[in-house]
């Protein structure tokens, strides 16, 4: 079974901490290459944040703090591999399409090695540059089973449930502003 990263957006935090955040549901890679050759030092805050958290979405070139482990078929990463390449070539100054396409297969198959985990896992990255060398580190996040005979309500053990009740408790009501009036003579 073949399987890739996607991009996935769990809140819009994405589009504040990055220049660009991918679009949700594009294809990843780790995108470190981007930094490659360039001075550490002349980074923007945003561009940092990429550097240290970011997966590359390959449609925008734009970034994403989570991606998530999806099945494909040959077609498909065949498709990824193509696009990849294109982007190679129109926006990082690849020599050739082969090179290109050379890089492009690297790159997703390293992608495709961080797969290695059951569908719908979370992919997280963490990256430093250690004497000039950056290193990625990666985490991964599962969906949680269901506990065995655990009732509906606690099947998912959710860390906080509201239930409606109805109660004949009196009505409290409080001026808070009044509260904050003093005495000042």
């Amino acid at each position: 079974m073949l399987k890739l990263p996607r991009t996935i957006r769990l809140d819009p935090s994405d589009t504040f901490v990055f220049e660009l955040a991918a679009e949700a549901g594009e294809w990843a890679v780790s995108g470190a290459f981007v930094f490659m050759g360039i001075d550490m030092m002349t980074l923007e805050t945003k561009q940092r944040v990429a550097l240290r958290s970011g997966f590359l979405g390959i449609d925008s070139l734009g970034w994403s703090t989570l991606a998530i482990v999806t099945e494909t078929t040959e077609a498909e990463r065949q498709g990824v591999i193509a696009k990849l390449a294109a982007q190679l070539m129109a926006r990082f100054g690849a020599p050739d399409i082969e090179a290109a396409r050379a890089a492009a297969e690297e790159e997703v198959a390293f992608a495709a090695s961080l797969c290695d985990h059951a569908p719908q896992t979370l992919l997280a990255v963490s990256r430093s540059v250690d004497d000039g060398e950056i290193c990625e580190r990666f985490r991964t996040l599962k969906p949680r089973g269901t506990e065995f005979n655990a009732d509906r309500l606690h099947a998912h053990a959710r860390a906080f449930t509201f239930h409606e009740i109805e109660c004949d408790e009196p009505v409290e009501n409080i001026d808070l502003m009044g509260l904050t009036k003093t005495d000042r003579t």
